[in-house]
């Protein structure tokens, strides 16, 4: 008997929901709720991953970026690359309603 297919929407919806186990140690959110991850392109062989830092010089940046490489790639049992986007990350990134419970706005 075989599986039915997963949609690229579903496998998204997969990876988010995975990422939200990766949190920020500083904030204490996750990096779905900061709005982190910019772009996600999964292919049938591969998935690649762009993802900002909240500030330029996260300390825990390397931490971050495999924790999320892994978690996707652990979802999706294919080779994962993940890039550190240059955009600057602004509170507005983040999801709905994430921003009253971070408390500082």
């Amino acid at each position: 008997m075989s599986q039915p297919s997963t949609t690229p929407e579903s496998k998204e919806e997969q990876v988010r929901e995975a990422l939200r186990a990766v949190v920020d140690p500083e904030i204490g959110m996750n990096v779905i709720e900061l709005g982190l991850i910019r772009r996600l392109d999964i292919q049938p062989d591969s998935a690649h991953v762009v993802m900002i830092l909240t500030t330029p010089f996260c300390p825990y940046a390397p931490q971050l970026l495999e924790q999320v490489r892994y978690t996707v790639q652990k979802v999706l049992g294919v080779r994962t690359t993940i890039e550190m986007g240059r955009e600057m990350w602004d509170p507005s990134f983040m999801e709905d309603g994430a921003i009253a419970n971070w408390g500082l706005f």
